[in-house]
This record gives structure tokens, sequence and C-alpha cells, in this order.
């Protein structure tokens, strides 16, 4: 008897953050390692992110957070969480003083760095910390760049929303040490040839949206006024079997230069892992689809 096929995962609830910055080869975004021992996307260069926590998107959490007006409760989760991600995993912080105009200066923002394991933790949630600080989420500086949900089959299903951001600039960008091991500011192009050459892992997904956000712009200024006015298309890849093998497919319109790609199942360089073919180069997944 054929073993009984299990429901697919529930997509958990998660967003990220592309930090962005004017560097002297142009636009620059700040990526993370992911420490070997994080069961997802190990090893590789992602930007930064995580699950949403049930606190994201509080009444107080709405009440002390710029732009949060007419967000549906859904939307203010998903910025809230790329905020608050940004801030344990980086130390960059959007915020600022309910007595001020202006995001944190660096020492400002270095003095609460405290609070980024407890946060983690979730020994106090985002709204508790934005209280015991006088702090204003400065969720209007973000822009929705991407939503792509892990498809079906896979033993981790993420419902993940994008965002981009200037990085304030007097706060200073480090990784956490823990589930990120090392980083970097990479301009698109940088993290593109670096993959290539196998200087760093980068999955799939992160791929396609560096060449997404490399087209956008080379500047901040005009990379944000682009995706600003960009339509976010959910990207959910369907995969489907033909007599060629295996294929994963994508809506055109999510503006990513492809609508399918092939799957190989070969290993990768993350051990057992899906690789995916485009145009004669091979990206890794972060874990097997299964039929």
């Amino acid at each position: 008897m054929s073993e009984e096929k299990k429901p697919p995962v529930t997509p958990r609830p998660a967003a990220t953050v592309l930090m962005l910055r004017d560097g002297p080869d142009g636009m620059e975004v700040f990526m993370v390692k992911r420490h070997h021992k994080i069961d997802f996307a190990t090893g590789a260069l992602v930007f930064p992110g995580g699950s949403a926590d049930p606190g994201d998107a509080s009444d107080t959490v709405r009440a002390l957070s710029d732009g949060a007006e007419g967000l549906s409760e859904d939307d203010l989760r998903f910025r809230v969480a790329s905020v608050r991600e940004a801030f344990e995993e980086t130390g960059l912080l959007l915020c600022r003083r309910a007595d001020a105009a202006e995001v944190l200066e660096a020492d400002e923002c270095e003095a609460l760095h405290h609070y980024r394991d407890k946060l983690e933790a979730n020994e106090l949630d985002f709204g508790q910390f934005l209280e015991a600080e006088n702090l204003i989420a400065c969720l209007d500086r973000l822009e929705h760049f991407a939503h792509w949900i892990t498809p079906p089959g896979m033993p981790k299903r993420f419902d993940t929303h994008f965002y981009v951001a200037r990085t304030p600039a007097r706060q200073l960008a480090k990784h956490d040490g823990s589930e990120n091991v090392d980083s970097v500011w990479i301009t698109p192009q940088a993290a593109c040839d670096a993959a290539d050459a196998g200087t760093y892992t980068i999955i799939f997904p992160t791929r396609v949206n560096i060449e997404k956000l490399d087209r956008m712009g080379k500047d901040v200024s005009t990379a944000m006024a682009k995706i600003a006015k960009d339509k976010v298309v959910m990207v959910l890849p369907k995969v489907t079997r033909t007599e060629a093998g295996r294929i994963m497919e994508i809506p055109e319109e999510a503006g990513y230069g492809f609508s399918q790609v092939s799957i190989t199942g070969k290993a990768g360089t993350q051990g057992t892992i899906e690789v995916i073919e485009r145009n004669g180069q091979q990206f890794g997944l972060a874990a097997q689809i299964k039929d």
C-alpha cells in the first residue's frame, strides 16, 4: 500500500527587507550569511528577515507607527516584521524618537542594541519596545517590492513579503553573530557575479530578486521611485512534471524576466537540495520539492 499523501505545510507569515545605500560603484544592498546550523538557507547569502510575530500587528504598534493609517492588519504585520527583523539581525532601526522628525542617529541606535536579543527571544514584543523607548516606527520609509509563497511539497513554507528601504545615513549595519555569521554591502551585479564564481551561495528566490533590484536603477533614489510605482504580483511557484522533466512556473507579469525554469533534482552546494536550471546556469533551492 502506498504511503498516504500528507497535506501541504501551511506557509508561515514572514518578511524580509532590502536595506539600500549608495556606494562608490552604485547602489548597494546589505546581505547576511546564514549560520550553517540554521535549518533554512544554510550558509547562504540572504536578505535580513524572518517570521512575523503576533505582536507585530498590535494596536500599540499601529498607534506608534508612521504610515500605518489605512493598512490592513496583515499589511501592518508584514511591514512591522521587516523593521523588527532588520533591527534584530543587522542593528539597523527604522524608528525615530516621538519628539523628533528624523530617524535615530548611530549612537541612539547603538544604545538600544541590548533589546535585539530580547525581541528575538520573544521576551517582549515590538510594541512594548516602542513604548519603553518612546519610539515611532517609520513604516513610511518602506516600499513593497515582492511577495513570494513557497510552493507546496517543501518541508518549510513561507508567505514572505519583501520590502526595500534606504538605510539611515548615520546608522551602522552589523550581522547578529548567531543566526548570521557574516555580512556584506554589495551591489546587485557584484552579488550575482560572486554567486556565479562560487564565492557565495545564493538560493534561487534571493537571486532573482537581486536581479530584479538591479533593473530598478543604479542609485537608491531612482530604484525607490521605480519600485514605488511597480505593481507587486504574488509569486506562488507551480511545479509540474513534463516528458522532459519537472518545471517550475511563476507569473510572467511578476516582472522577473522569465516564467518557467527546469528542476534537475541534482545535489547542490548545500547538501541534498533541488537545483534549478535557467539559461544554462544552476541555482539551488533551500530544500527538496516532493511531488
